[in-house]
């Protein structure tokens, strides 16, 4: 077997399994505690990986917010923010995101082989470029990161890195929160999309805990044997 990172699924949904609403301005599903308790884990991961098109539709930081956090990763030898990690099939993504320019650490971007110099070139030293194969086989990304020092990864969406994940079987633990509220709107993005999943009426996912947290619940699931309870 190919050694890969230790791969934490992390994920917010509504009651009716959407990630979000269909407009612009994001819907934001959780709240300070739980925030709070991303933080915590995105602190304990060396990698947090995110697809394309999340960062071109939520710009997102990737980054420790509390200080207390980023000071004791140093205090272990580390950086004070996990490396980020993004996926791509043509890399039409902006060098000035948030995701490139913010944060002391190495920014990784899988692409797939057609693209790898038009990415490098459109990145310049914004960004390392690894080819990722003809597509992008998550297998090679997840080899090529343990080969790089990362033991355990963060994925953090959208809803394609997620099925991507989950069909390919690379997913030790998925967290996922619920809040309550209801979407509604089919032209929203949702968790998961179509696919054939490992765990289904006849291999059922393990539950392994339950926590309120505030308004929302948080269900750990333990999606393969390396699954580490705490």
């Amino acid at each position: 077997m190919v050694e890969r990172p230790y791969t934490l699924l992390s994920c917010g949904m509504s009651i009716d399994g959407y990630l979000d609403d269909a407009e612009q301005a994001r819907l934001l599903l959780s709240n300070d505690a739980d925030f709070d308790r991303v933080d915590e884990v995105r602190a304990g991961c060396d990698a947090i990986l995110v697809g394309a098109a999340t960062i071109r539709q939520d710009d997102p930081r990737l980054l420790v917010r509390s200080a207390e956090r980023r000071a004791a990763r140093v205090a272990r030898g580390e950086r004070p923010n996990p490396v980020k990690v993004t996926v791509t099939g043509r890399c039409d993504i902006e060098p000035t995101a948030r995701f490139f320019t913010l944060g002391d650490v190495d920014k990784l971007v899988y692409c797939a082989t057609p693209g790898v110099d038009d990415a490098r070139k459109r990145l310049g030293d914004a960004a390392i470029v690894v080819d990722g194969g003809d597509p992008v086989d998550l297998h090679t990304v997840t080899a090529d990161l343990a080969a790089r020092g990362i033991r355990r990864l963060m994925v953090e969406g959208g809803g394609t890195m997620h099925t991507q994940f989950l069909t390919a079987g690379l997913v030790d633990e998925l967290q996922l929160v619920v809040a309550p509220v209801f979407v509604g709107d089919s032209r929203a993005p949702r968790f998961v999309s179509d696919g054939d999943f490992p765990w289904g009426p006849e291999h059922r996912a393990t539950l392994a805990e339950v926590r309120q947290i505030g308004d929302v619940v948080l269900l750990r699931y333990a999606l393969s044997d390396r699954f580490v309870k705490g």
